[in-house]
């Protein structure tokens, strides 16, 4: 098992690399190359780095991402595109993408994209928090022991 993350712009990583630290997992960050770091990561750590552009991240994300992986994206397609690759597919919120819930999210991006086109006001996302990264990280917990128990 491997933890991914879709990693532009993921306030979870340090969260995801406490997680994976704990059970003794890999984790797997998926970024453009516009964010290289020399930050210094544990070992078990591994950066992925792609080009510049739109999408690039997650058509590497979906060639990478295997049966036994747990992937972390706010990308509602993403999320579509890897249910049926990952074991688990979380938002960072702790929320985990279902084929039930997938589609209602996909619509509301869909009909958000369009009020903005039409100059419509939408709310953003509130701003992240201490406590969502919290609840964010046992939710992950609990995910990650299951899934091991589940082997």
């Amino acid at each position: 098992m491997r933890l991914v993350i879709d990693g532009d712009g993921s306030p979870v990583k340090t969260a995801t690399i406490e997680v994976a630290e704990q059970f003794r997992l890999e984790v797997v960050i998926v970024t453009s190359i516009d964010h290289y770091s020399k930050k210094e990561y544990p070992a078990f750590v591994k950066f992925v780095y792609v080009d510049p552009g739109f999408d690039s991240a997650d058509y590497k994300i979906v060639s990478l991402i295997k049966p036994t992986d747990i992937l972390i994206t706010q990308d509602y397609g993403l999320a579509s595109l890897t249910l049926k690759k990952a074991a688990h597919v979380l938002h960072q919120s702790g929320l985990e993408y279902t084929p039930l819930n997938i589609e209602p999210l996909l619509d509301q991006r869909y009909f958000s994209s369009k009020m903005r086109q039409a100059k419509q006001k939408t709310k953003g996302p509130k701003p992240y928090t201490e406590a969502d990264r919290e609840h964010f990280k046992a939710v992950l917990t609990n995910l990650v022991e299951k899934s091991l128990a589940d082997r």
